[in-house]
C-alpha cells in the first residue's frame, strides 16, 4: 500500500483498531484489504527444480501474470474476472484509471461504446437541434470501439451500432417518404 501523504510503501498489519502509523511521516492510516484482493494466501514453498514467483523467490509460481509475463505465486495472484495479473500491473492500471489517462489500461473496458452510440442515436428525439452533432458522433464511435473489448458481464454485440443508425434516419426517412407521396400525387 502506497501512503497518501509521503507516498511511502506500507505494509498493512493487522491491529484491533484497525489503525496503524506510517513508517515514513508517522500519519495514522487505516488499511483495509478487501476480500477480492486478499485471495489465496498459502503458498507452497518452492522446490529447487521449481520455476518461483517473480516477487517471492522462496514461493512457488502458481501464475503468469497476462500483462507482463511474470511468474506469481498465490498471494501475489491478482485475478480480475479470467485475466490474471501480478501487483505491479495491477498498481500501474489503478494509477492510470486514477489519473484520467486518455489510454488508461483497465477503463476502457467499463465504458459501453455501443450503448453510448445507442442512446445519442435515439437521444437526438429529445433534443432534436443536437442532431447535427449527433449523427457524426454516432459514426465515430462506431468505427473507433468496434472492436472495443468484449468481456463485460452483459454480452455485446455489434448492433446497437447499427440501431444507433436506425435512430438517426427514421425520421429523415419518413420526411423523404411523406415528400415523396405528396410530389407523386402532385404529378398525377
Amino acid at each position: 500500500m502506497t501512503c497518501p501523504s509521503c507516498r511511502g510503501d506500507v505494509a498493512p498489519v493487522e491491529t484491533k483498531t484497525g489503525w496503524q502509523t506510517c513508517p515514513y511521516c508517522e500519519k495514522r492510516l487505516q488499511i483495509r484489504v478487501w476480500g477480492s484482493v486478499q485471495q489465496n494466501t498459502s503458498t507452497a514453498a518452492a522446490l529447487s527444480d521449481q520455476a518461483t514467483c517473480f516477487f517471492h523467490p522462496d514461493k512457488a509460481f502458481q501464475a503468469c501474470c497476462q500483462r507482463c509475463g511474470r511468474f506469481v505465486c498465490a498471494l501475489c495472484d491478482l485475478q480480475l474476472g479470467a485475466e490474471h495479473v501480478c501487483p505491479a500491473c495491477f498498481d500501474r492500471g489503478r494509477a492510470n484509471s486514477v489519473a484520467g489517462a486518455g489510454a488508461a489500461e483497465w477503463r476502457h473496458r467499463d465504458v459501453l461504446y455501443d450503448s453510448i452510440a445507442a442512446a445519442i442515436g435515439w437521444g437526438w428525439i429529445l433534443f432534436w437541434p443536437v442532431f447535427v452533432a449527433a449523427f457524426p458522433a454516432a459514426i465515430f464511435l462506431h468505427v473507433k470501439y468496434r472492436k472495443a473489448p468484449r468481456s463485460y458481464l452483459i454480452p455485446r454485440r455489434g448492433w446497437r451500432f447499427w440501431m444507433a443508425y436506425a435512430g438517426l434516419l427514421w425520421l429523415p426517412l419518413l420526411l423523404a417518404a411523406s415528400f415523396f407521396a405528396r410530389w407523386t400525387q402532385v404529378r398525377h
